[in-house]
């Protein structure tokens, strides 16, 4: 697409990056300093430097973004912890200070596909991504990552494109009767928000690569765009 693509980290805890940055959240706060300073654990000091992000959004973030062009494609590339998706809101406000500055954005939600390797956790990993999309609001691309790594592409193959009634089959299979209705509910739940769809990402094969920039080139136009 011969667009400029930079890279935002917004993981205080990161360590090492095999790409250059663009802005890294590390030089306005670090997980390591916040839990020896203040006695916090890991999921508490990353709470605070999350918080402390949303509290300094115009003064160290927003002034930058100014500088890129309205064609530049800006990935943000957030912690991993879903809390910060489904329980607190500071994403989310941190997503409606983008919109208000008329930026276009786009979750990319990355599911380890390693991960994958029965229908339970098929299931927990639709409702963790299910959680994110309703909390961000966002248009929601789900793309199956490091697939270049798993050995037996069947043991994911059926995950991809699933039918409601295997996986209810599946899901019944793996759980106690008393769970039945439970299972038929988030079944339903799945199927009706269409998270039953994600794409898988192989880096070594261009076309599946550049099949997943095409999902996400549909999900927003082609003005500043942030992920």
């Amino acid at each position: 697409m011969q667009r400029s693509i930079h890279i935002v980290n917004l993981d205080p805890a990161a360590e090492n990056f095999d790409y250059p940055v663009a802005m890294d959240i590390r030089e306005l706060i670090n997980l390591d300093d916040v839990m020896e300073e203040l006695g916090l654990g890991p999921s508490g000091g990353l709470m605070y430097c999350m918080e402390h992000l949303e509290d300094n959004l115009d003064d160290w973030l927003m002034e930058e973004l100014d500088n890129y062009l309205d064609d530049d494609c800006l990935v943000f590339d957030c912690p991993g912890q879903i809390e910060l998706f489904s329980h607190v809101p500071v994403l989310r406000n941190f997503v409606e200070q983008l919109n208000r500055k008329n930026f276009n954005v786009c979750g990319v939600y990355l599911l380890d596909s390693q991960f994958l390797t029965d229908v339970t956790k098929f299931i927990s990993g639709c409702m963790a991504s299910l959680s994110a999309m309703i909390q961000l609001e966002l248009p929601h691309v789900n793309i199956l990552s490091k697939m270049d790594l798993v050995t037996n592409k069947r043991d994911v193959e059926d995950f991809l494109n699933p039918e409601p009634q295997f996986l209810l089959s599946e899901l019944n299979q793996h759980m106690a009767p008393q769970f039945a209705k439970l299972n038929k509910s988030l079944i339903e739940l799945v199927d009706g928000f269409s998270m039953v769809s994600f794409v898988p990402l192989d880096l070594r094969k261009e076309a599946v690569y550049n099949m997943c920039w095409l999902k996400l080139t549909t999900a927003f136009s082609t003005e500043k765009t942030l992920m």
